[in-house]
């Protein structure tokens, strides 16, 4: 579900028109739906039913401190990757207590600060990680909680750029040597706790099969690792994927819903159905990491379109908003639906590349894409945003960041002022 719809020929975010928020503070504009958040979280959680478990938000995809806030107050947990993001957290309300710090290169500065702050668990990357880990934890003379990622070699077939469990990834610990990794740190490090174990394979899976074939691939080494070490958890990772293509009309269910099984994409409720049996025996608690699930469908990006201009090989649609607000479609080939602000009255549709100002050819949101019209001055909203949105925005071409808005019900907060010319060179010298 998402909380975005048509009402009376005007595209609203759950019951607060975009066009009044883009005309108050201006394009670009990032909105978020706060129920759409609060839907997607309490869904998965449902979905794990009574099995021992935790949502723990990946901090990465979306780490306004509104966002997580809201996600703090109703129990979700968090997954870090740097110390930035635990400072987030703090900031927010969420418990270090529920926060496990993944990434394949975490600095002595972030480990130390992570220790002080008493988080869950480093998921740690290498075996020379764990050891640097158990050196930090000694010179302070405390035990450092850890769980060692593995490897499975399990093709997510998702984009080269967000498939992170084969062989030939960065991240973790190859599959075969993870026992004996467990049994010279049990016997070696003596600072370090090894708490669980960890996997992800992927983001922005939309078939049930990865999971499936990881979760089976290493349940035998989970069984072993608790038996032999005693293990607590064990973090299945994230990965599901999310529609980028969705209805628009007023209180609709996302199209694929009546679809049969082997038509549609992954549904969560599927995804707990196929799971849960699987995780149901082991005895330990099971640790969830999603981010684009929960906040990518909760999210547009508003912009304006400043010109059109028609060549003889293509028309361009030029908008304010540029690759340095959304950089998806231009780094990984992200797709986003372009609607405009104000209901289409028919279906005349035009074939467009809609770019941004920035100097670079990358510059796109889509490129030869069939597209209701719009025209200068004209509102537009790129759909699925929530993600990996501002979360990866910069100052490219000395742009200043844009503003967020976060709307509950028929309430709109601005939770991020945008940058003013000022703000933009604060800190240089």
């Amino acid at each position: 579900m998402h909380g975005f719809s048509y009402k009376n020929g005007s595209l609203f975010c759950e019951d607060v028109s975009l066009s009044t928020l883009a005309d108050e503070y201006g394009t670009p504009l990032y909105v978020y739906s706060a129920g759409t958040i609060l839907d997607h979280y309490k869904r998965l959680n449902a979905a794990m039913g009574d099995i021992d478990h935790e949502v723990a938000y990946a901090v990465k995809a979306n780490s306004n401190l509104s966002v997580l806030r809201l996600l703090a107050t109703h129990g979700a947990g968090f997954d870090i990757v740097s110390g930035g993001e635990l400072f987030r957290v703090i900031k927010a309300g969420g418990d270090p207590a529920h926060c496990t710090f993944a990434g394949v290169g975490k600095t002595r500065a972030e480990i130390i600060y992570a220790l002080e702050q008493g988080i869950y668990s480093f998921n740690v990357e290498s075996e020379e990680e764990l050891r640097y880990l158990n050196d930090v934890a000694g010179e302070l003379g405390v035990i450092a909680p850890a769980a060692v990622r593995v490897n499975p070699n399990v093709d997510a077939k998702t984009h080269k750029y967000i498939s992170t469990g084969k062989s030939e990834n960065k991240f973790g610990v190859d599959f075969g040597v993870i026992l004996d990794l467990y049994e010279r740190a049990s016997k070696e490090l003596k600072n370090i706790k090894l708490r669980g174990l960890q996997m992800h394979i992927g983001s922005q899976l939309t078939s049930i099969a990865p999971f499936i074939e990881a979760i089976e691939k290493v349940t035998p080494l989970v069984r072993e690792l608790k038996a032999r070490h005693g293990i607590e958890f064990w973090s299945i990772g994230g990965g599901i994927g999310i529609i980028y293509e969705q209805s628009l009309q007023s209180g609709s269910i996302e199209w694929w819903e009546n679809q049969m099984d082997d038509e549609r994409p992954l549904t969560i409720e599927r995804y707990g159905k196929e799971l849960v049996p699987r995780l149901h025996d082991l005895g330990l608690k099971i640790l969830l990491e999603p981010g684009r699930y929960i906040v990518g469908n909760a999210g547009v990006l508003l912009t304006k379109c400043l010109y059109e201009k028609k060549g003889t090989a293509k028309t361009f649609k030029i908008v304010d908003a540029g690759m340095n607000d959304l950089i998806r479609p231009a780094l990984y080939e992200g797709h986003h639906e372009i609607v405009p602000l104000v209901e289409p009255a028919n279906g005349v549709r035009v074939t467009v590349d809609v770019v941004g100002p920035i100097c670079e050819s990358g510059d796109f949101f889509c490129q030869d894409r069939p597209l209701a019209d719009f025209n200068p001055g004209d509102l537009v909203a790129l759909m699925s945003a929530g993600a990996y949105g501002f979360a990866m925005a910069s100052n490219y071409n000395s742009r200043p960041l844009p503003a967020e808005i976060l709307v509950e019900g028929g309430t709109a907060t601005l939770v991020r002022k945008r940058q003013s010319l000022d703000d933009l060179i604060e800190g240089e010298l």
